[in-house]
């Protein structure tokens, strides 16, 4: 009797040590049989590290995946729906256009097919300029060479929002549908003189530019911020803290959640074992491990934020997964 239950002692001992490093807790899944694709964003971003992270993860488990460099958010809606990804790394606002059929949706048939499956990180509207050119406040870009984002991107969404909230247009300046990379490489040359970057913080391109240029963020606050979460309640007001990139002072502007988008064909079992397993131990200290956004905001916690209250559905299996630890009723 004592060795059977020494043995079973020990069986437990095991049992939560499998858990603890995130071993599935629904082993009916047949892994191999998925191929679960990632889409990211530019590799300059912060979308491919984190997200070649989730792929990478999704790997060790056993499924079949990849990641994939992409031009973002609007591409990773397009290519989400034509069926060239599982898995996409969008912002909410986006998404919720796309949905809804407004801004740069409109006109096109709602995407009724898109899902989410969990929320990610905040990105920060991050307007850069240099020190030398002199730009200090929004009204002090008119005139100024511009780089608001490719069409219709993600980033270039926010820049639309940005100048009417300061009742401003494009015709106020010289605009170049730009991703901000590319504006970030033209300011390096004297072409450029503000750049938009919807991003989380700690951005590579940015501090790139900080190595060679003293950089300058141009707030957005006031009756303008006001103005932008009254019209655009998916935003918030954020803080870009001084010591992200050795400014002189914290700059105040809004933030809009990124979330990770699921192909609602994926049956409602992987998508309640991929959840299992990336908010596991060992799913939490893979994906917060490739970079300091992750570390500070992928989590539990944030699962829910810039998903619930929108008009985008959560996919039936990330729905029982929330409903069954307790986050949703």
């Amino acid at each position: 009797m004592k060795k059977i239950w020494v043995v079973l002692c020990v069986l437990v001992v095991v049992l939560a040590a499998a858990c603890s490093v995130g071993v599935a807790a629904d082993s009916s899944v047949k892994r191999s049989d998925y191929f679960i694709t990632v889409l990211t964003g530019p590799s300059s971003g912060i979308y491919f590290p984190i997200g070649g992270a989730f792929s990478t993860f999704i790997g060790s488990l056993g499924y079949k995946t990849s990641a994939t460099a992409t031009g973002a958010t609007a591409e990773n809606i397009n290519a989400l729906q034509t069926g060239q990804g599982e898995m996409a790394i969008a912002m909410a606002d986006s998404v919720i256009q796309a949905v809804e059929s407004f801004g740069a949706y409109e006109g096109k048939p709602p995407a009724k097919d898109l899902r989410a499956m969990m929320g990610l990180w905040p990105n920060y509207c991050q307007i850069v300029t240099t020190a030398d050119s002199g730009i200090k406040t929004f009204a002090d870009m008119k005139g100024k060479r511009v780089g608001v984002g490719a069409p219709n991107s993600g980033v270039e969404l926010n820049a639309r929002m940005m100048f009417e909230a300061h009742g401003m247009t494009y015709a106020d300046c010289k605009v170049d549908y730009l991703n901000y990379g590319e504006a970030i490489d033209q300011m390096k040359n004297g072409l450029c003189d503000v750049a938009f970057v919807t991003s989380g913080l700690g951005n590579a391109t940015i501090m790139e530019l900080g190595a060679s240029k003293k950089i300058v963020f141009v707030p957005v606050e006031g009756e303008p911020l006001e103005n932008l979460l009254k019209k655009y309640p998916f935003y918030i007001k954020a803080t870009i803290p001084a010591a992200t990139y050795g400014t002189e002072n914290d700059t105040t502007t809004a933030a809009v959640m990124n979330i990770m988008l699921i192909d609602e064909k994926l049956p409602n079992d992987v998508v309640y074992d991929l959840l299992e397993n990336i908010y596991s131990p060992a799913g939490l200290d893979a994906i917060q491990g490739s970079h300091a956004t992750a570390k500070a905001n992928i989590n539990q916690d944030t699962a829910l934020r810039g998903i619930v209250g929108t008009s985008v559905p959560l996919h039936d299996g990330a729905l029982q997964f929330y409903k069954d630890k307790g986050l949703m009723e």
